[in-house]
This record gives C-alpha cells, structure tokens and sequence, in this order.
C-alpha cells in the first residue's frame, strides 16, 4: 500500500505543470468558445499591419535569442573497447605463482601473504588481464614495453569505434583527445593516434594526464563543452587508457602493492558529436566533485617513493572512506539537476524537519532509481562497490554491471565505465529512453557523475568485449 501511495504521489507532483497546463488550456478554450477561423482572421485583418510586423520581428528575435543562449544537446555516437586475447590472461594460479617468485619479497612473508590475500578478495576473476610485460620475471618496466602495450589497446579500441560508427571516418574527427595517468611518452598519445590513422592537419588535440581513474568521464566533459560552442557536425574522439607496463611496482609496501593486485590493461574509444544524427545516447548532466583541499584527500592515491626510493603509487586506507565522501558531495550538486520534483520535495521536507526538530532526525535518502534505469559505478574494487550501494541504497541487480565488469576485466582505471555499459547493452537491457548514471573516482581526489539518455539501442548489443562471454554472466561471487 506504502509504494502506491508513493507512485501516486510521484505521479501526480511529476506531471503537475502538465495537469496545470491541461487545466489551464480548457478554461481558456470554454471561456472563448465558440471562435472560428474567419473571426480570427477579421481580427487580424483589423490590427495595423505595422503593428503585426513589429510583433513578428519581436517574436523572432526572442525566439533567436533563446535558442542562442540554450546549451546545444551532445551526443554519443559510439564506442568501443579494447578486448584483450586469452594469451593475457593472469588467472590466480599464475599470480600465485610470480608473487612467490619475485625476489624482493621472498624475504618479506607478511606483505607476501597480504598480496595473496588481496588478490583472493578483490572480486577479479580467472579472466582479468595483464600487458605482455608482467608475464616475465620480472616484469618487463621498459619505456619498449609501455608502447608497445599502449599501441596495442589505444589502437584496439580505436579500431573498434570506427569498425561501429561505419558513417564516421577518421578525416571526419575535429577534436582528438586522450587519457592516461601515470605514464607520458613523448611525443604524447594524441601524436601516436595522429600519426596511426594520418587525422587531418587542423585537428585539435588534447593530451589529458594525472587524473587518475575519473580522467574518461572528466574528458567527456571537456568535449562536451567543446561541442557547445563547436560548429554544427563537429566530432570529438576521446580515448581512455592506463599503461600498466612501466608502472609495475617492484617493492613491498603493502600500500603500494595494491595497484598491482587490482588494476588490469584495457582502454575505450569514444565518439561524440553536436549533431543528433546516426546517435546512440544523448549527454545530460555533468557534475564534476573535487576535494584536493583537503590534505587526506589529496594524498589518498599518491605517487611517490617508498622508503627504499622504488617508485609506485600508494593507495590510503581510507580510499573507500574518501570515494563515499566526494559522492556525497557530487550528489548535492547533481542530484537537483536530475531527480524528480516528487523526490525533491521529500529531501526539502527531510531537510526542514531535521531543522525543526533536532538532528538526530534521519535524513531522506533520494531513490535514484526514479531518474535511472542503469547505474555505471566505477569498480575501483569490491569495496568501492559496496560502499556506493549502501550509500545511494541501491539493489544488488542496480551494481551488476560494476560488480560483473570486475570480476571479468579488473579494474582497468579511466575505461571501466565503458565496459559496464558495455555489458549493460550486451544483456540486452538497453531499450530507447532508458537513463544511464556513470559514476567515476580519480586522483586529487575526485568524483565525476554523467548522465546519459538513450537514443537507439546496439544494433547488434554482443559485438563488444562481453562478446565471448556474456553467455556466462552474471555469476556468483563468493561472500566474503
């Protein structure tokens, strides 16, 4: 009884200026009825025609003014992502197996057993995968090692955007840019694409680096304020990776171990453009959190060296911590811009209750699932997980596709929401008007949220990652 009530409620405060429209309009049309079109045309005939031309001309430029001043819609035309081959594979065994193998900590059975442990609980599978450099002993952390890995999934990716946006070229892209953390060969990435697929000679490029695993959907937000104000057809090409190779951290400090546990090879390629045409979602909203002034935030994931001066990146304890505390923030900023009027009104009288009150008054938690029919949370890792669905108080088959992109391809940084839409549509649960929410942490520390609407579904949803393995999913995770 509770949840139609509640239905009822949404529906009717939902649609409210609409019943009020309706109402409004047939007062007007009883109040003037009967009219027809000759005594229409009699009264204007009456009027001045100086008077019917300046009303015009107003009309128009009103008219102009506010299509002017209103943000043009953008769109995603497609995208792809790198699938890795079986050679890459680093099932467990294999893991096992080089850990007990690496000699700087052969003598350290503490941070040897905490690895192994990691690995066990981290909620990546027998199938996650690793550039061809982490299979020798030891890895091979070379600058050769980094291109090579960097050609192959940038290159990857990229190949699969175009193989799907058939009526999209690479002379057609007007805006290129891509995203990396750590790693920055000179010349850059955006030279190598350049160069690869031979881009034209005015096109602009922008080489995103140090941001961490938020930086795919910060530059979606980048190229959505470029396609704003960009000509009509304009095209931006943005592609998301993380060179694992030379970044392997070869020390024993528990802290910096984590990354090479958790994080796996993978890079997605995104089309977007201001014109509606051959689309497959249109952008909403774009809310973008950040915390850096705080000082545990802005050390939370850290590059430095460790006591013995290796390089790596040391991730906080209270990473988890951190990541549910910039979401909350976020969702003060995104949440007006997106949620229901019905559920605005309930958080406001949460608010004033709580004022009135005391506050120790629970506040309302907003049911996003009212503006969304797909959640894409960053799976940094199982934790991260959990913590956003307590947080946004979602259901297990909300997280699905975070937990499932996990268990199949690690966590592969800035590209990993690519892939959780990707397994969404793979499902095929993608239908036309369905609302997507992307969710993404990164260094600094900060929370990036993105709105998508569907416009047309995956002609064909199985040609993707997921390809030869959707079959298998979802599957059961052990309880830890």
């Amino acid at each position: 009884m509770a949840k139609l009530l509640k239905a009822l409620y949404a529906l009717v405060v939902n649609n409210f200026l609409s019943i009020l429209a309706v109402a409004f309009a047939a007062a007007v049309l009883q109040r003037g009825w009967p009219f027809s079109i000759d005594g229409v045309a009699i009264w204007l005939h009456a009027q001045r025609p100086v008077h019917l031309l300046t009303a015009a001309i107003l009309i128009a430029a009103v008219a102009n003014l506010l299509r002017a001043r209103w943000p043009r819609d953008v769109y995603l035309v497609e995208y792809g992502c790198f699938r890795p081959r079986p050679c890459f594979r680093a099932p467990f065994a294999t893991c096992r197996e080089h850990v007990h193998l690496l000699p700087y900590l052969l003598d350290d059975k503490e941070s040897l057993s905490f690895a192994i442990r990691l690995l066990e609980r981290s909620g990546l599978g027998e199938e996650t995968c690793v550039p061809d450099s982490y299979h020798y002993m030891p890895p091979d952390r070379s600058l050769a090692a980094a291109r090579e890995e960097t050609e192959l999934v940038i290159f990857s990716a990229i190949h699969d955007v175009f193989a799907k946006a058939v009526a999209v070229t690479p002379a057609d892209i007007d805006v290129l840019i891509v995203n990396c953390s750590i790693f920055t060969p000179t010349p850059v990435f955006t030279d190598m694409v350049i160069n690869r697929y031979k881009l034209r000679a005015g096109v602009r490029a922008l080489n995103l680096s140090g941001m961490g695993c938020g930086a795919g959907l910060i530059a979606i937000g980048l190229a959505r304020n470029l396609l704003q104000v960009a000509p009509p057809g304009t095209h931006v090409l943005v592609v998301s990776t993380e060179i694992l190779s030379s970044q392997y951290y070869v020390g024993s400090e528990r802290a910096m171990l984590l990354p090479n546990c958790l994080f796996r090879m993978g890079a997605a390629a995104t089309i977007l453009s201001n014109a509606p045409e051959r689309a497959r979602f249109r952008l909403g909203r774009i809310v973008r959190t950040m915390t850096a002034a705080r000082d545990a935030d802005y050390r939370c994931i850290f590059q430095e060296e460790d006591d013995k001066g290796i390089r790596g990146v040391r991730l906080s304890k209270d990473l988890t911590a951190t990541a549910g505390g910039a979401l909350k923030r976020n969702i003060v900023a995104f949440g007006p811009l997106v949620l229901p009027v019905s559920e605005q009104i309930l958080v406001a009288l949460s608010l004033l209750k709580r004022k009135l009150h005391s506050k120790v008054v629970r506040l309302y938690r907003p049911d996003f699932r009212t503006a969304f029919e797909h959640f894409c949370i960053h799976a940094g890792g199982r934790a991260v997980i959990d913590e956003v669905q307590r947080g946004l108080g979602l259901s297990d088959e909300d997280v699905e596709a975070s937990r499932m992109t996990l268990h199949r391809f690690g966590n592969t940084s800035s590209s990993l929401v690519m892939y959780e839409l990707a397994y969404t549509e793979a499902k095929g649960r993608m239908r036309k008007g369905d609302r997507v929410w992307m969710i993404s942490f990164g260094a600094g520390f900060e929370c990036s949220c993105v709105a998508l609407e569907c416009v047309r579904p995956a002609a064909d949803p199985a040609d993707g990652p997921w390809a030869d393995c959707i079959h298998r999913y979802p599957v059961q995770l052990p309880h830890l």
